[in-house]
């Protein structure tokens, strides 16, 4: 458990095409409807050096970009995105939401791009001093299930999301192996099970986290009259 700060940081973890950023947006808002205060935000990005770096790496055109210097421009981007964003959200009670941090790493660096995931970790535990989130919300999906919804339409795949399937399928591989080194702070799920059955057991476990001694009161928003939580 991540004892840094009185608030409480979920992060949502996936192949490309899983509905992280639809389930994390489904969880904010049945915490909003409670009146807490909830931060949602995204890596690559969650700041303004952030963003231009997500361009840089995920957008075409940009050049070559060696898989070395991949790792470092994903690290810095998260480097940014804890200090300025994630610490003095939680430090001030907030719930965070982030659609990746971490494992993405190790997952598409560390095994999608044989780096070997230790170091991958550890290049990014050193950028983000260590911080962890209380739980991490896993998405499984097929690598062709993940294509065929990331290409629906129009929709045109980034510099990582057109790589092979089987580039893919080493990342999903590899988050797998991630929850299951530390099963009690991952919730696994199939990313093919309809999206209300989803949210409802994402906020059933968040609920219980909620309710653990072990995680500090999460601030409410003014609105709902309760100004509980807050720095500790």
């Amino acid at each position: 458990m991540n004892k840094q700060g009185a608030g409480l940081f979920i992060a949502f973890e996936g192949g490309d095409g899983a509905g992280k950023s639809t389930q994390a947006a489904r969880l904010a808002d049945a915490l909003e409807s409670r009146g807490l205060t909830v931060l949602r935000t995204r890596e690559p990005g969650g700041t303004p050096i952030g963003e231009k770096l997500r361009s840089l790496v995920l957008d075409h055109g940009h050049g070559e970009i060696d898989a070395h210097t991949e790792a470092l421009i994903f690290a810095a981007s998260r480097a940014a995105h804890a200090t300025q964003v994630i610490r003095p959200a939680l430090e001030r009670g907030e719930i965070v939401l982030t659609d990746r941090y971490i494992d993405s790493s190790v997952a598409y660096q560390g095994a999608g791009r044989d780096l070997g995931k230790d170091a991958v970790r550890a290049l990014n535990e050193w950028a983000t001093s260590g911080l962890q989130p209380h739980l991490t919300v896993l998405l499984d999906v097929d690598p062709a299930m993940g294509r065929q919804r990331r290409t629906a339409g129009d929709a045109a795949e980034d510099r990582l999301e057109s790589e092979a399937d089987d580039f893919h399928g080493r990342i999903r591989e590899a988050f797998l192996e991630l929850a299951g080194s530390r099963p009690a702070s991952y919730l696994v799920l199939p990313a093919h099970l309809p999206v209300s059955e989803l949210a409802a057991a994402i906020l059933t476990r968040v609920d219980a986290l909620l309710a653990s001694p072990e995680v500090a009161p999460v601030g409410a928003s003014p609105s709902a009259g309760d100004h509980g939580g807050g720095t500790p």
